[in-house]
């Protein structure tokens, strides 16, 4: 599922819309991406007009809209933009309450926003300027990007590039390295990668059948993180977040030998039956998945957003694929040994890394598009996802703490609304 090069004509963007944008702009499927900034100081000051203006209006997807042409194509449209109608500073009540109240009313602003649809006659985004101090931030800026601008490594990438280091703001953010620094012995690597080889057949039928199963026939078990109520993506939620320190997930990395994305995987799911038990101790033996959401790209380190748009091809759009990971039950590990919970998601995620099925499905997923169309494209996710008990995505973050026009940043998320999960 990836967007085609720009295309250019005069002083507007024609470009089609990908399939991957009309999929995620549907009757069936309308998704969106919400990304908190949360900053340690006050945002009074902070000159929001122009940050917006110098982060977003280079972007062709951030001065356009999407608009049929003579033959129902949709494209995208270059129109301009008025950023106050982009910009929202919501009004809660008088200062003077306790910031557990204004928690609540962040809480139900951000649950309402969310199950909103932006304006189709507009450039899909906005940016929610929360000045009230709340237990978690002084003050916290909330993007909200329709899915079809682009994916997470995109639109965090946006926000990523216009940011500098609270320490040193003339020095550009860093990132964490994808690529392994430990060169490879040959030899080693062929045997090591030799019983992979020989099983290949194998695991390309099992996994590739599975999840098909999974997408179209075969759903998870009712549990208490999967009611099975029709449209539960049109309900209010809640936002949660929890932190976890780095230094103790990278201590379990290198204990266990397994990747950063390997340890957070199983803490997941670890305190995911836990909560379950919890609240029905039957649920310990049902069938729980997560579709896990991948990066496409051949890109391994992080790209400016003036990179993404440089070259011919371009990283900018959806490049993104999905597989499915089955969540442990406690029957089958038990839950005084958590660390099982990590080698098993070490395991499965590596396994469906090497595996030609997620490949295969994106290929199949053109194919749907092009027989019958992106409203047909758009069911079959909807139920994929449906079908799921949850959804795991990320997208690496800096080394040193982010600034905003000198503004210190202390957390940085993004999550997903309209996902029927």
């Amino acid at each position: 599922m990836e967007l085609n090069a720009m295309d250019y004509f005069g002083d507007e963007l024609n470009e089609p819309v990908s399939p991957t944008g009309q999929c995620l702009d549907n009757t069936s499927l309308c998704l969106y991406i919400l990304a908190f900034l949360e900053f340690q100081v006050p945002i009074h000051n902070l000159p929001i007009v122009s940050l917006v203006e110098d982060a977003f209006l280079s972007i062709p997807h951030f001065t356009s809209i999407m608009v049929d042409d003579e033959r129902g194509v949709k494209r995208w449209k270059r129109v301009e933009v008025k950023l106050e109608e982009h910009i929202t500073e919501p009004k809660f009540t008088d200062n003077g309450i306790p910031v557990d109240s204004y928690d609540k009313h962040f809480a139900d602003y951000i649950s309402k926003m969310a199950m909103e649809n932006l304006p189709q006659t507009k450039p899909l985004w906005q940016v929610h300027v929360i000045k009230y101090a709340t237990s978690n931030a002084a003050g916290t800026l909330v993007f909200k990007f329709h899915h079809a601008i682009g994916d997470g490594y995109n639109l965090m990438g946006v926000i990523l590039s216009s940011l500098q280091r609270a320490d040193h703001p003339s020095l550009p953010l860093s990132f964490p390295s994808l690529k392994s620094s430990k060169p490879k012995n040959i030899s080693r690597f062929i045997l090591e990668k030799m019983p992979q080889f020989l099983s290949m057949p194998f695991t390309f039928v099992s996994d590739f059948g599975w999840t098909l199963l999974k997408s179209t026939l075969v759903e998870d078990d009712k549990t208490p993180i999967k009611s099975g109520v029709e449209a539960v993506e049109f309900r209010p939620f809640k936002l949660s977040n929890v932190t976890f320190s780095m230094d103790h997930i990278k201590e379990i990395k290198s204990n266990l030998g397994v990747t950063i994305n390997d340890a957070i995987t199983g803490i997941i799911f670890y305190g995911i039956r836990l909560y379950m038990q919890n609240i029905d101790y039957k649920s310990r033996a049902l069938n729980s998945t997560a579709l896990v959401i991948a990066n496409t790209r051949h890109i391994k380190d992080y790209q400016r957003v003036q990179d993404m748009l440089k070259t011919t091809k371009g990283s900018w759009g959806n490049h993104i694929t999905y597989y499915h990971v089955s969540v442990p039950k406690l029957q089958d590990i038990p839950i005084s040994n958590p660390i099982q919970f990590i080698n098993k998601a070490h395991t499965s995620i590596k396994r469906q890394k090497n595996s030609f099925a997620p490949p295969l499905i994106t290929k199949l997923l053109r194919m749907k598009n092009k027989l019958e169309g992106p409203e047909a494209l758009a069911k079959h996710i909807h139920g994929t996802m449906r079908k799921s008990s949850l959804l795991i995505s990320n997208v690496a973050g800096p080394i040193e703490q982010m600034a905003w026009a000198n503004h210190p940043i202390g957390g940085f998320f993004f999550t997903l609304s309209g996902i029927p999960q």
